[in-house]
């Protein structure tokens, strides 16, 4: 079983975080991060999660309009994730 990914519960704050499917409820959790993530946690969920995946969830979202997925799909092609 694949060790969930270091996101902290405060981004999960209406689910049982100790019981919470980071693999089922992906889209969830990425878009968490799009929206209140920092630096760290972008880089934890680009090592967890699959490009397939983030780009589904940045679809997906309702919660993000068109400008901040934008972003996303820029920072995750950028070398951003790899600064500092």
């Amino acid at each position: 079983m694949k060790k969930k990914p270091n996101i902290p519960a405060r981004l999960l704050w209406e689910y049982d975080y100790e019981t919470f499917n980071f693999d089922k409820s992906y889209k969830i959790v990425i878009e968490r991060v799009m929206e209140r993530g920092d630096l760290d946690e972008w880089r934890e969920i680009v090592n967890y999660y699959s490009r397939e995946q983030i780009l589904s969830a940045i679809e997906w979202s309702a919660q993000l309009d068109e400008r901040d997925k934008k972003f996303c799909r820029f920072f995750l092609n950028s070398d951003l994730l790899n600064a500092a």
